[in-house]
């Protein structure tokens, strides 16, 4: 099932979150207290029904993922309850997964769904998208969906030649959407190429590659 898309009232509260971080991330510090105690609040029921773990509401970022080269080592940003973490690591088998998020509750819940990972394939972590506790060059693959684009610290932890996958639920109707234009903007602004735009279902996504004389 794919979940409808949100009220009026909240998309308009998240796209104004949104275009402020794409705009002016240095406003973000102003914001991710209330932002953390939005997502706390929101976990208990959070993918209540499996609508946040359905093929349709994943199927941007999916189709994404189309487009990037198997990574030895992704990350999704934003990650909830896990559901494109483990997409990732479904489609890119290979691959060590980490996913982290604002919540530590969304975090708690995630962690509870992998179990026991004796290879440490993947793994959840509490973490700030705008300050990732990360070495640079970290990863060759940062994915999101729905969330706001944080485009220097998705590039610092990118290696060269490594891929971004941005993907809406919703397109337009996405609280957390960035117009595409605002995307190329903030991406050539890090060094990076959009490779790829598309639509899926109901969402959208556009993927980007950093440039191998980046760092």
């Amino acid at each position: 099932m794919d979940p409808a898309p949100p009220p009026t009232r909240i998309r308009l509260a998240g796209r104004a979150v949104n275009g402020l971080v794409a705009r002016a991330p240095v406003l973000w510090p102003l914001l991710r207290g209330p932002m953390r105690r939005f997502w706390d609040r929101a976990a208990p029921d959070w993918g209540r029904g499996g609508a946040r773990s359905s093929a349709a509401y994943l199927a941007p970022l999916g189709a994404a993922l189309l487009h990037v080269a198997e990574p030895e080592r992704a990350l999704e940003l934003g990650t909830g309850l896990g559901d494109g973490a483990l997409l990732i690591a479904r489609e890119f088998p290979q691959a060590r997964v980490r996913g982290v998020d604002l919540s530590e509750e969304m975090i708690r819940r995630a962690t509870d769904r992998v179990g026991l990972d004796p290879e440490g394939r993947i793994a959840f972590r509490v973490a700030d998208a705008a300050a990732l506790p990360y070495e640079d060059a970290s990863f060759d693959l940062v994915a999101q969906l729905n969330v706001p684009p944080f485009f220097a610290e998705f590039a610092r932890v990118l290696r060269p030649g490594g891929h971004a996958a941005i993907a809406a639920s919703h397109g337009p109707a996405t609280p957390f959407y960035t117009p595409e234009p605002v995307l190329r903007r903030g991406l050539r602004r890090v060094g990076m190429e959009v490779t790829a735009v598309g639509s899926a279902g109901r969402g959208t996504f556009l993927v980007a590659r950093l440039d191998h004389g980046a760092h």
